[in-house]
């Protein structure tokens, strides 16, 4: 058993510590300023490993970057399937099956093509190395897509991508991780096993586990009663659990995860919910610290590879990506500017590591020199696609105020008695408590001459858009914008604004 080591535990605290505070005292100011947020964490690596003040050395063979990195990986397959709005994907089913057809495929095997071609390798590290640079990284991604003078259509192109395509490529890192450890061509039996892993196996695991979190959750819901912020550790619990019983089984927790995520996402729209609203925000403050474990040491190892030969690899690999996504939207018939932009921002990062990192932790002959040819690669696009967006996408011109929608809510209820300029207001007593409100007490208050009561929908993207009711006379804010699309409206400092936000 190995000992309890204090200084390594005071480090890793510290560094978790140093990860949140910096997350939320820059976040405001990264935002404003377009540089890329993984840079910044990516540089705090630098400043406490071993080139810096020599806190933490944190290298591909480090038990806690194994840990870290595995359950990074988890939550990112995890995330990424709760995120999948399914209702979008039916509506846009032909710009999905593009995306992740014609699109992520052919830029995995064209990047593949050009490492065997390029670098001299084998066909299966090839395979792996092609699959992991065609992913895209959602915390890149995620930033660029909450930026306003995004198109509708990039945006869906985009948000389909990172949701997906790490289900597409994982199965191609398992093949080639499997020839590449065998050593030679798979047989007929290999590769039925290795498919019944792949297609069967993992994802049977991942939904058994899906189904009956969800079933347990709607019992005690039901029965006694569930927190809604406790939903969102309870979602984490759920992608821990239905990993734990793919590799129980000898199956892929990685895949597992993702179906567990794509059940939840299938049949528990409030679970899903709940989890991108509080435990999204948990799943990103732990990506951001594989960043800054990562960046301590081992994704600047990709400076030491660095040659024409390497640099002029990473630059065909973004042309590779924008040779297979250009073609595969012709039949989208999306403007020609959206398809630059889509076929453009395929930002590699995180999800690129987590990917090529685990044939090093199988301790395959050749993995880490995929590793660094990666973290090159990362490297070049965290800059390019990072600061990109400040020259690619220009933010809308300010929309001018838009008047507030009369409310159309029945009047049966008789008036509060309230004033606001100069008599004491009674508001207290109409609403009890001073964090929610209920219909009545919004009926009341609009009844109210004196007082400006405004209706305001909140609700999530993904439940407004699956959502056929709308509310008479209120106003749409979207969660993510709300302070900017509430400047569309001229709403005034005393009015009582009552806000839906299921």
């Amino acid at each position: 058993m190995t000992p309890f080591n204090p200084e390594l535990f005071l480090s890793t605290l510290a560094l978790i510590a140093a990860v949140i505070i910096v997350s939320a005292l820059l976040s405001g100011m990264i935002e404003k300023s377009g540089f890329p947020q993984v840079a910044v964490f990516l540089a705090l690596g630098a400043l406490i490993g071993p080139s810096g003040l020599g806190l933490v050395n944190a290298n591909a063979h480090s038990p806690i970057v194994r840990v870290v990195a595995s359950l990074s990986l988890v939550l990112v397959l995890f995330t990424d399937a709760l995120s999948i709005n399914l209702a979008e994907v039916r509506r846009n089913r032909l710009l999905s099956a593009l995306v992740l057809g014609p699109g992520t495929l052919v830029s995995a095997f064209l990047i593949a093509a050009l490492a065997w071609w390029w670098l001299g390798l084998n066909p299966a590290a090839a395979l792996i190395l092609g699959a992991a640079l065609a992913s895209t990284d959602p915390v890149l991604l995620r930033g660029l897509i909450r930026r306003p003078g995004v198109g509708a259509s990039v945006r869906q192109a985009l948000r389909l991508e990172g949701g997906m395509n790490d289900a597409v490529l994982l199965p191609m890192v398992l093949v080639g991780m499997t020839i590449l450890g065998q050593g030679h061509a798979l047989g007929g039996q290999e590769w039925a096993r290795l498919a019944m892993n792949i297609l069967i196996l993992s994802p049977a695991a991942g939904a058994v586990i899906g189904l009956a979190a969800v079933g347990m959750l709607q019992m005690v819901r039901q029965r006694i009663g569930v927190r809604r912020d406790y939903e969102s550790i309870y979602s984490l619990g759920v992608a821990f659990a239905a990993f734990a019983a793919a590799e129980t089984v000898h199956g892929s927790g990685f895949l597992a995860a993702f179906a567990a995520g794509l059940t939840i996402s299938a049949i528990d729209v409030e679970l899903c919910d709940c989890f991108l609203e509080y435990g999204e925000t948990t799943a990103e403050m732990a990506l951001m610290f594989t960043f800054v474990l990562f960046g301590t040491s081992m994704i600047w190892t990709g400076l030491s590879v660095a040659g024409w030969g390497t640099l002029l690899f990473t630059a065909a690999v973004f042309l590779a990506r924008m040779a297979a996504f250009l073609p595969a939207l012709l039949p989208a018939r999306l403007p020609w500017r959206d398809r630059l932009l889509i076929a453009w921002f395929g930002p590699r990062g995180l999800s690129s590591l987590l990917l090529v990192l685990l044939p090093v932790f199988a301790g395959l002959p050749g993995a880490e020199d995929l590793l660094t040819t990666c973290c090159l690669v990362v490297l070049c696009s965290v800059m390019l696609h990072g600061l990109s967006p400040v020259f690619l996408i220009k933010a809308p011109a300010p929309a001018k105020a838009r008047p507030i929608p009369e409310p159309a809510l029945p009047r049966e209820l008789p008036p509060a008695i309230c004033s606001i300029d100069g008599v004491p207001c009674e508001l207290p007593q109409i609403l009890p408590d001073p964090e929610y409100i209920t219909l009545e007490e919004v009926q009341r208050l609009q009844q109210n001459t004196a007082a400006r009561m405004v209706v305001v929908d909140a609700r999530s993207e993904r439940t407004y858009g699956e959502s056929t009711e709308e509310i008479p006379g209120a106003i749409r804010l979207h969660p993510d914008r709300a302070v900017q699309a509430a400047r569309q409206y001229p709403l005034s400092k005393d009015a009582v604004l009552a806000v839906l936000c299921a």
